[in-house]
C-alpha cells in the first residue's frame, strides 16, 4: 500500500459513516478498502468501534489510534514537502520557458 493511499484512508476513515461511502470518497471499490481498512487496523494504526446505539449493531466506526495519529501527521508533512518541491520544479521551468 502506497503512502497516497493510506494517508486518504487515514484522512477519510473516521469522517465515513460506512466501508461503502468510504469506498467511494477513495475511489476503489468495497473489497480493496475492506483489505485496505484490515491492514490497517493491523498495523494498529486505526481501530473499529461499534456503534452503541446504533440500530445495526454490526455498525462500526473507526478510529485512529495514538499511533495512527502520528502516522498521518508524518504522511501528511512527507506530502506537503513533495508538494513543496514540484512547486519548485515548475517554477523553474516555467521561469526557464519565459526566458526562450
Amino acid at each position: 500500500m502506497n503512502n497516497e493511499v493510506l494517508l486518504k484512508t487515514l484522512q477519510h476513515a473516521p469522517e465515513e459513516p460506512n466501508q461503502r461511502s468510504l469506498a467511494q470518497q477513495l475511489g476503489f471499490s468495497l473489497g480493496k478498502t475492506n483489505y485496505i481498512l484490515k491492514a490497517i487496523t493491523e498495523k494498529g494504526l486505526l481501530k473499529a468501534e461499534r456503534f452503541v446505539n446504533s440500530d445495526n449493531k454490526l455498525a462500526y466506526r473507526y478510529v485512529l489510534t495514538p499511533a495512527g495519529i502520528q502516522e498521518r501527521i508524518r504522511l501528511t508533512e512527507k506530502f506537503i514537502q513533495r508538494k513543496k518541491q514540484e512547486y519548485e520544479t515548475l517554477s523553474q521551468e516555467l521561469e526557464q520557458l519565459r526566458q526562450l
